[in-house]
């Protein structure tokens, strides 16, 4: 139900996509055998070579987990400001955020949903019944991974200019897309290694090395951007001015990010005493199983990848000439949403997911219930000042974080464009993600993968619209409002087909935070439109300087938030109270 491009795992939990996820929909399972049972308190038996890397306590994994998650998503935006810097946010940009989002796209496709809602659960209950532990059919689950990703990967390289064509209307662009496609396409085989060696390591109780490998690949990617701008300088450039040099060194600079990640994985394998092996007896892993799993998260994928097509259509014809907002600008903006969710919203449901999962098992619906509108009402009430601050700040924010190098300063006023109709798909975002995994605690994948297809349907519907009703300049904003309204739409429809399942979510009581946080919001952005206005007086902000922007961004950032949490105190809304007794019984300990 994402709506976006960015699928690098750097951008999400682990470092790049994506996210989200974040954006990226890590599920179901997973996540719940991971959360539930966190390292050294899960049965492990004597003698076990996995046995020491997955003893410690759970608050030490999770403080390492918390740091990595911070450290990763730094070094993953770092990294999007330096590609923007050396490409621009003009054509050759959208070329490059294109390229990189088509081994993102059929990663998913092949193992992305299916890895986390599947694969490690499986992985997980063949380690705790099988005799050896699950080594024998881990070693072929990876034998077959391979074998079907290096397959694939070799498929989609001989496709490249077909992909081109498929994503994009502007044949100025399609021969450098396609360039860079030949490059960076092989990323999905090396993603899919690393996604399944950190399966295998989570699975064994290590946790640290696949949070930290993705910032590996994220400096490395940092390095290549660099390395670009020293060598070949930060200017906007038409694709025709893409030199051979240039093309490699800055697809072949994101390919090797990608495979020091994986190399990264490698000495944590050792550690934990898995061995690689080739196994071919693919009879014995129960493809059956696997396929009949797995197959509403596939469905749920491709439903969400046609809508992702259609985006990146829409984007291309409307920046044909590079002069408006187009992939990077969108990827940047989607990139900005995703990090407050990731910080926020996963953080809650990563604290909700084990509790509603245990409910569900015990058939205690109304305490799944309760924690299904507890997480409502918090997600809302802390990321609304979070989305104030992107609405107001929108220009300081695109200038501060986008505006040197090649990103011009068009670029980034059509930044803030985007980021301010973001804004307002933030929340409904998080709202629409919590129901899914409140679905996937039952378990159930059906019903998210069905819901998905009348939301995608929605979501184009209006983006098409937004299209041909207006002016290009305002397409990538359109796009956005397609997403917001399709995020409300998915969470009214999931709410309405998880009241019979679990009954009662306390609607008044959520309808009445949502009233104190909207009150809240509107005086906190009233604030901080004013601190602005007196930052940069008659002027623009588009017009100011560097260092006036930095200022209104933090003089800005700090008003709103303390305005919105002092109104919140005020109006006595719940989740903000709680959140301030508990930092005080902190610092009283």
């Amino acid at each position: 139900m994402s709506g976006g491009l960015y699928r690098s795992a750097n951008a999400g939990p682990g470092g790049d996509a994506p996210p989200d996820d974040g954006a990226t929909l890590i599920s179901v399972r997973a996540a719940d055998q991971a959360i539930a049972e966190p390292p050294g308190t899960g049965p492990e038996p004597a003698g076990d070579p996995g046995a020491e890397a997955g003893r410690g306590s759970a608050a030490g994994n999770s403080a390492m987990m918390a740091i990595g998650s911070l450290v990763s998503r730094g070094t993953g935006f770092l990294r999007t400001a330096v590609i923007a810097a050396a490409l621009g946010g003009g054509l050759v940009g959208d070329a490059y955020t294109t390229a990189q989002f088509f081994p993102g796209m059929i990663y998913e496709l092949l193992l992305g949903g299916i890895l986390t809602s599947v694969v490690i659960p499986v992985l997980v209950r063949r380690r705790k019944t099988d005799a050896d532990r699950g080594e024998a059919y881990t070693q072929r689950l990876l034998t077959l991974a391979v074998l079907t990703l290096g397959a694939t990967t070799l498929l989609a390289v001989l496709a490249a200019p077909l992909l081109g064509m498929i994503y994009t209307s502007d044949g100025s662009t399609r021969g450098l897309l396609t360039a860079l496609s030949y490059l960076m396409l092989p990323m999905m085989f090396f993603s899919g290694l690393s996604a399944m060696l950190s399966g295998v390591l989570n699975t064994r109780g290590h946790f640290a090395a696949p949070m930290w490998a993705p910032i590996l690949n994220n400096l490395v990617v940092i390095g290549t951007a660099g390395l670009y701008i020293l060598v070949f300088g930060a200017e906007l450039i038409r694709p025709s001015q893409m030199t051979p040099a240039r093309v490699l060194v800055i697809g072949g600079g994101t390919l090797l990010g990608i495979v020091v990640q994986s190399l990264g994985l490698w000495p944590a394998l050792r550690k934990v005493g898995f061995r690689w092996r080739w196994r071919f007896d693919f009879r014995a892993l129960g493809l059956r199983e696997l396929g009949r799993l797995g197959g509403w998260m596939f469905c749920y994928v491709a439903v969400s990848q046609v809508g992702v097509i259609v985006l990146l259509r829409l984007l291309s014809q409307a920046n044909a000439e590079g002069n408006v907002a187009g992939a990077m600008i969108y990827n940047n903006v989607y990139l900005l949403m995703m990090m407050a969710h990731g910080i926020v919203a996963v953080s809650i449901i990563t604290a909700l997911m084990p509790r509603m999962s245990a409910a569900a098992a015990d058939g205690r619906m109304h305490d799944l219930a309760a924690d299904l509108s507890r997480g409502t009402r918090m997600t809302t009430a802390v990321l609304a000042p979070i989305a104030v601050c992107y609405a107001v700040l929108a220009q300081p924010i695109a200038t501060t974080l986008f505006n040197r190098g090649a990103f011009t300063r068009e670029n980034a006023t059509a930044t803030s464009l985007v980021l301010l109709v973001a804004a307002l798909a933030l929340v409904p975002f998080a709202i629409s993600q919590l129901f899914t995994f409140a679905f996937y605690a039952l378990p159930d994948t059906k019903t998210p993968a069905l819901i998905n297809i009348p939301v995608v349907l929605l979501r184009v519907a209006v983006q098409v619209g937004v299209f041909l009703a207006f002016a290009a300049e305002f397409t990538a904003s359109g796009l956005m409002v397609g997403n917001a309204l399709s995020y409300v739409a998915a969470a009214v429809l999931s709410a309405v087909l998880l009241r019979p399942r679990i009954g009662r979510i306390g609607l008044r009581e959520i309808m009445t935070s949502f009233g104190k946080v909207l009150v809240a919001a509107l005086v906190a952005g009233v604030a901080g439109l004013a601190v602005v206005s007196l930052i940069f007086g008659g002027g623009g902000a588009a017009d100011a300087g560097g260092g006036r922007n930095l200022v209104a961004l933090v003089a800005g950032g700090i008003v709103i938030c303390g305005v919105y949490g002092a109104v919140a105190l005020a109006l006595r809304l719940r989740e903000v109270t709680d959140v301030v007794a508990m930092v005080r019984r902190k610092i009283g300990r």
